[in-house]
């Protein structure tokens, strides 16, 4: 059985479709879950697990029974300017969350999948940043999710670390939502082009997700480790790069192509100096996803083709 923290959010509910379709058993928590106090997550586990019940505890009404195997974790802070604000929340959800996740799959004997982000880096370079690139974060949000990533290397073996980033999704809040409904409303938006990443689409990081656990559990039935992916650290984004202008421009384009956007609207590019926010952005957030493509034997699909899947869903609905 599959435990999914965060199981309401735009990655979680993506997540929770494809288990859901799979038929396979899991059980999600979100906000009624502190993830910052470890006994409320061992509480949870221990309620939700086949080792609990042997032991005269009873299962959560609702949930699926079963032993808890995996951990996903999807739950974090990511108001990227408020953490400057907030600087002790973002650490304690980002980081000290994430080290009692950590303790608490240990504990029960499960394998972790924990999101962090592109933001673990500075943005110095100009191509694309590899697993073994070290993490040098300019603001607050990307100081927590590296140290995120620290905690849970420090606290168990059998994890894996996915980084992505620029993230858009049906459900909450996101960079095509919020374009779309301004290309809808005027006639004219104002986009940042120095900063520069990979557009992706919720539903691929879901999919891939799915991947590790499904390779995992075949190597472990059928054809023994060496079929499984390695634990550690992996990028994950679509393909190809753009910047924040490049993106609102093809939101424009295909919102146009599918009828979702009537009215004309241009799109003009700024600088950052010119949209000033309150915490640094990296100039350049672009992850290299070889090492997934060999293990995996995949190629990625490019954001552009990834972008117009999202904006043809029936989900769609800025």
């Amino acid at each position: 059985m599959i435990w999914l923290i965060g199981s309401r959010g735009m990655l979680g509910s993506e997540i929770a479709n494809i288990l859901t379709q799979k038929n396979i058993p899991w059980i999600g928590s979100n906000s009624e879950v502190d993830i910052t106090d470890v006994n409320a997550l061992n509480n949870f586990a221990d309620s939700n697990d086949t080792s609990a019940r042997q032991t005269g505890k009873s299962v959560s009404k609702g949930t699926v029974p079963g032993k808890i195997t995996w951990v996903i974790n999807c739950a974090a802070y990511t108001n990227v300017d408020k953490a400057e604000e907030e600087t002790e929340t973002a650490m304690k959800v980002n980081a000290e969350g994430a080290l009692n996740i950590a303790r608490t799959t240990r504990r029960i004997g499960a394998k972790l999948i924990h999101i962090s982000s592109d933001f673990v880096f500075g943005g110095n370079k100009n191509t694309p940043y590899t697993e073994e690139d070290v993490p040098d974060p300019i603001n607050a949000y990307g100081r927590s999710k590296a140290a995120g990533e620290d905690c849970v290397t420090s606290e168990i073996t059998r994890y894996y670390i996915i980084r992505t980033g620029w993230l858009y999704g049906f459900k909450g809040k996101n960079f095509v939502y919020t374009m779309a409904s301004l290309m809808k409303n005027n006639s004219s938006v104002k986009v940042v082009n120095d900063q520069k990443g990979t557009p992706t689409n919720c539903v691929n990081l879901a999919s891939f997700i799915y991947r590790i656990i499904e390779m995992s559990e075949k190597a472990a039935g059928l054809f023994g480790k060496k079929s499984a992916l390695p634990y550690g650290i992996y990028n994950f984004s679509d393909g190809g790069e753009a910047t924040w202008y490049d993106f609102a421009n093809e939101i424009y384009r295909l919102g146009r192509k599918h009828s979702v956007i009537e009215n004309e609207c241009s799109v003009n590019p700024c600088t950052s100096q010119e949209f000033e926010t309150i915490a640094r952005r990296p100039s350049y957030s672009v992850l290299d996803k070889t090492l997934i493509q060999k293990s995996l034997g995949i190629k990625l699909p490019d954001w552009q083709d990834s972008l117009e899947q999202f904006i043809k869903d029936k989900r769609f609905n800025p």
